[in-house]
C-alpha cells in the first residue's frame, strides 16, 4: 500500500483541509492518508480550540486513515524544528510521499531553492545573525536572510507563510536523508492568516475568530466546515462547557509567574534575553491575557513567539528538555490518535518492518517525551471543571479512536 503523509493542526478541520486531503491523494495516487497532527498546543503557541481526539475524529470521518500525534516538544516550535519532528514521525511510519499546501504550488522551485540555499548557507546564516543582533524578530531576520540569497523573488518567494513552512519540510526531508518524496499543491482562496470568513474555503484563523467571538456556531462558520467538524465542535462544547482560548489560562499563568523566581522562569524554554524580568514587571499590570501580550510585545518579540513562551511556562517545559530532543535523528515512538480500517490494514502490512515502537495506550509505556506530553495534557484541560475534565482525559489512557 502506498502512503501519503500530511502535516496538520486541524484547528479546526475545515473545507480547505478537505481540499488538501483530496488533492494530495490524487497527486500521489496514495492508498492510505497519514496525518501527523499537533496535540493540545499548536505551532503558533495557541491552545487548540477543541482537544486532539475530537479533531482526530473529524478528520478520520472525512478521509484521513491514520492520525499520528506530533509530540509537544516539536509541535510548539519554530518552523524548522516543527518540520523536523513531523518528518521523523512520517518517516517512522514508512510513508512514501509528503504533500503540503503552498502559495507556489509546484515542488521544483522548492527543490532548486534548497540546492541554492546549501550553496549560500554561510551567507544566509551570517545575515540572519546580523539582523537578529540588530533587534529584528526571527521571522523578519529570516526574511532578510532569504532576500540576501535571492530566495524571496523569482522562482520561489520565501516571504509567503506557507512557502516558508513548505521549504522547512523540504529541508527536513533532505537533512534527515529521508526517502520521503516531497510534493506540494497550491492553496486556494483564503490566505493563511485571513481574519474573516470570505468563502466556503476559509482560514482556520478566521473560523476560530468567528466561533470564539460569537461563542456559537454561526452560519458563516458552518458553511466553511464539513459536517464532521461541526459535529465534533458541538460535541466538545457540550462535554467541556466551552471551547479553548488563551484567556481561559490567564489566571494560571499569572499564578505561575507570581510564584516562580526569576531564576526558575529563566530555565523555561522560550524565556530568553531577559524576558523573565519583563514577565515579572508586567504581571502586576495585566488584567487579561491579551493585555499582557501587548505589554510584552516589542519589535523583537512577535506575538507567536510570546504565545509559545506562555505555552512552555504553562507546561513547565525547560530549555534542557527541548535541547535533549532536538538533536534526535529518529522518532523515539509513534503515537496513534486514531485510525480507520484502511489505516489498520496499512499498519499491519508494514509492522514487521518498523524500527520504532507504536504507542496507543499510554498506561503501558514510559518515555521522557511522554512525560512532557502528560504535562501538556494536564495544562490544556486545567480550565475545565473536574468531573468533565476527568471524563475527557480518559481517552488519553485508552486506545486510539477506531472508525471500522
Amino acid at each position: 500500500m502506498k502512503a501519503c503523509g500530511l502535516i496538520v493542526e486541524y484547528n479546526p478541520f475545515h473545507n480547505g483541509h478537505v481540499y488538501h486531503l483530496e488533492q494530495s491523494k490524487q497527486e500521489t495516487q496514495a492508498d492510505v492518508m497519514v496525518a501527523v497532527m499537533s496535540g493540545s498546543f499548536l505551532q503558533r503557541g495557541e491552545p487548540a480550540i477543541i482537544d486532539k481526539f475530537h479533531r482526530a475524529k473529524a478528520a478520520l470521518t472525512s478521509g484521513v486513515d491514520i492520525l499520528l500525534e506530533l509530540p509537544y516538544v516539536y509541535a510548539v516550535q519554530y518552523a524548522d524544528l516543527f518540520a523536523k519532528g513531523a518528518m521523523l514521525q512520517l518517516d517512522g511510519l514508512n510513508v512514501d510521499d509528503v504533500c503540503f499546501g503552498s502559495e507556489e504550488g509546484n515542488i521544483e522551485p522548492f527543490l532548486e531553492g534548497y540546492d541554492h540555499y546549501l550553496q549560500e548557507k554561510s551567507l544566509y546564516q551570517s545575515t540572519l545573525h546580523k539582523y537578529l543582533d540588530d533587534g529584528l524578530s526571527f521571522p523578519q531576520a529570516s526574511k532578510k536572510a532569504y532576500e540576501s540569497i535571492n530566495l524571496t523573488q523569482g522562482e520561489i518567494d520565501l516571504s509567503q507563510p506557507n512557502n516558508i513552512l513548505g521549504f522547512s519540510y523540504v529541508k527536513a526531508v533532505k537533512e534527515l536523508k529521508s526517502s520521503i518524496n516531497p510534493r506540494t499543491i497550491r492553496r486556494t482562496k483564503s490566505g493563511y492568516h485571513d481574519p474573516k470568513i470570505e468563502h466556503e474555503i476559509a482560514s482556520a484563523t478566521s473560523i476560530r475568530n468567528e466561533i470564539l467571538t460569537s461563542q456559537e456556531m454561526t452560519r458563516n462558520a458552518i458553511n466553511a466546515l464539513p459536517q464532521s467538524t461541526t459535529d465534533q465542535l458541538l460535541a466538545y462544547q457540550q462535554k467541556s462547557g466551552s471551547w479553548h482560548s488563551w484567556e481561559s489560562y490567564f489566571p494560571y499563568l499569572q499564578l505561575i509567574v507570581h510564584t516562580r523566581s526569576v531564576e526558575e522562569l529563566s530555565q523555561i524554554h522560550g524565556v530568553i534575553e531577559g524576558l523573565e524580568y519583563r514577565l515579572k514587571q508586567t504581571v502586576q499590570e495585566a488584567e487579561n491575557f491579551e493585555q499582557w501580550m501587548h505589554l510584552l510585545k516589542t519589535k523583537r518579540y512577535t506575538w507567536t513567539r510570546l504565545q509559545r513562551m506562555f505555552a512552555h511556562i504553562l507546561t513547565n517545559t525547560t530549555k534542557n528538555e527541548v535541547n535533549e530532543f532536538d538533536q534526535l535523528e529518529q522518532a523515539p515512538y509513534l503515537r496513534i490518535l486514531g485510525m480507520t480500517d484502511n489505516g489498520r490494514n496499512y499498519i499491519k502490512s508494514i509492522k514487521k518492518d518498523l524500527e520504532i515502537p507504536i504507542f496507543s495506550n499510554l498506561q503501558e509505556h514510559q518515555h521522557d517525551m511522554l512525560n512532557i506530553e502528560e504535562r501538556a495534557t494536564n495544562a490544556y484541560y486545567a480550565p475545565i471543571p473536574t468531573p468533565k475534565r476527568k471524563q475527557l482525559k480518559k481517552q488519553e489512557l485508552t486506545g486510539p479512536i477506531k472508525l471500522f
